[in-house]
């Protein structure tokens, strides 16, 4: 990762929410979700959360580098319906070994506060990363094996 990060530096991501990103679209197999009211889910906040701190990291890396979710701690307060916009805040607040960074975040849809919290990211190499997977797809292919043979 770059040095051109520093705490303090704020960024903000705004996204309209879609029918498909309320709470019956987050696991549709379970009717216990697909019962429940059409309001922006939890599990997708966090995903705009992640997805803000990353386009806030996006400049500050290597060519190769990417980064991966390793903390989130966020509360979720109020209701957003289809159709309205929500925005992150995300202010970086510590660089850890300068390639663990944690930001505190704000969710705001156009009338409330909907959340807020902590979200940290670790600065990979791609292609580290990608080796370390393999070798885990590779051990969980053995055992599956190993399974079938019994």
């Amino acid at each position: 990762m770059k040095d051109t990060l520093r705490v303090g530096d704020v960024f903000t991501w705004s996204y309209k929410i879609p029918r498909e990103k309320t709470v019956p679209f987050l696991y549709p197999e379970s009717d216990i979700y697909r019962a429940m009211p059409e309001v922006f889910a939890t599990g997708y906040m966090v995903g705009l959360i992640e997805w803000c701190c990353i386009e806030a990291l996006r400049p500050h890396l290597e060519k190769g580098e990417g980064s991966l979710g390793t903390l989130i701690n966020v509360t979720h307060t109020s209701p957003t319906p289809v159709g309205m916009n929500v925005t992150v805040t995300a202010i970086c607040d510590e660089i850890r070994e300068g390639d663990n960074v944690l930001w505190t975040v704000t969710v705001r849809d156009e009338e409330d506060l909907i959340g807020e919290g902590r979200h940290g990211r670790h600065v990979v190499q791609w292609d580290r990363f990608n080796r370390r997977l393999e070798k885990k797809i590779e051990k969980l292919q053995q055992s599956t094996r190993g399974h079938r043979m019994m």
